[in-house]
């Protein structure tokens, strides 16, 4: 079963010093295996390792890790199949959230299950996202 870890650099801009998260806790940001990518729950924790304290930023953070993720395997949001979002007072939260995906989600749409969730891994996360991405088919000329 061919296996492929994604990498992200250290010098990246958009993860930033939270890179060191993957070392630290023993886990890959993503793996490629049979035509997916599987990337692991994303938080909306700034470069710098702050967490604002609004979910819109912490969702479009989050996202847009998921997309570096993505670029860095030649994809972007449009690959997205699946997608699981877990949430801190999801009641109270669940506007901003909504808002901040819709104005970087756009059509064809994953599959997307929304979870409350007591706490996340950090006292100020609101929010964390996993996603599996399908890569192309390739078609045999």
């Amino acid at each position: 079963m061919p296996i492929h870890t994604v990498e992200v650099p250290k010098d990246s801009e958009i993860f930033g010093k939270t890179v060191g998260a993957f070392a630290s806790f023993g886990y890959s940001a993503a793996v490629r295996s049979h035509g997916h990518l599987f990337i692991a729950g994303t938080i909306g924790r700034r470069a710098d390792g702050t967490i604002p304290n609004d979910i819109a930023e912490q969702t479009e953070i989050a996202i847009r890790k998921i997309e570096e993720v993505l670029r860095l395997e030649d994809l972007d949001l449009s690959a997205l199949v699946d997608v699981t979002s877990y949430h801190v007072d999801i009641h109270e939260h669940l506007p901003g959230f909504i808002e901040a995906k819709a104005s970087l989600i756009r059509p064809p749409y994953p599959t997307w299950t929304l979870i409350g969730v007591s706490a996340l891994a950090s006292p100020g996360l609101l929010v964390e996202i996993r996603a599996t991405a399908a890569y192309p088919e390739v078609h045999p000329d």
